[in-house]
């Protein structure tokens, strides 16, 4: 399952730059073929990181995970070319694994749709032994 879409990719791409990036046949428009494929591959690289924490397939998908495809996948459409990924894709694509990074350790959340914190409470519970010594147990002492 992919985090993002097609459509998701091309708000953050300029068409005549996807079509360099995807178009092997030559036809002058963008290969979704290899669009599915880059997102697929940007979405295998995120449950790399959710694995460990969440259950997977996640039920409810926040949408920060798909800025965070989206975000992958265009660094994997430039570096796919080999052409030299440009700066800004780069760092977009650090801040992604380093965010990933941090949720994969407990660090920081998904946000408000987070499964973790959607499933627990907001209040700490404490569990112990019973206790043993107290003033109304020394009473008779």
């Amino acid at each position: 399952m992919s985090y993002a879409t097609v459509t998701d990719l091309r708000q953050w791409i300029d068409e005549d730059i996807l079509i360099q990036l995807t178009d092997d046949a030559n036809t002058g428009s963008t290969d979704t073929d290899v669009v599915d494929t880059i997102l697929a591959a940007a979405s295998l690289q995120i449950d790399g990181y959710l694995g460990g924490r969440y259950s997977l397939p996640l039920a409810t998908v926040p949408p920060i995970l798909g800025k965070l495809c989206v975000d992958i996948a265009g660094w994997l459409l430039y570096a796919r070319r080999n052409a030299g990924v440009p700066e800004h894709w780069q760092k977009l694509y650090d801040n992604a694994i380093a965010f990933l990074g941090k949720v994969a350790v407990g660090k920081i959340t998904l946000g408000a749709d987070d499964p973790i914190k959607a499933a627990g409470s907001d209040q700490a519970t404490v569990t112990g032994e019973v206790r043993r010594f107290s003033r109304t147990g020394l009473e008779d002492w």
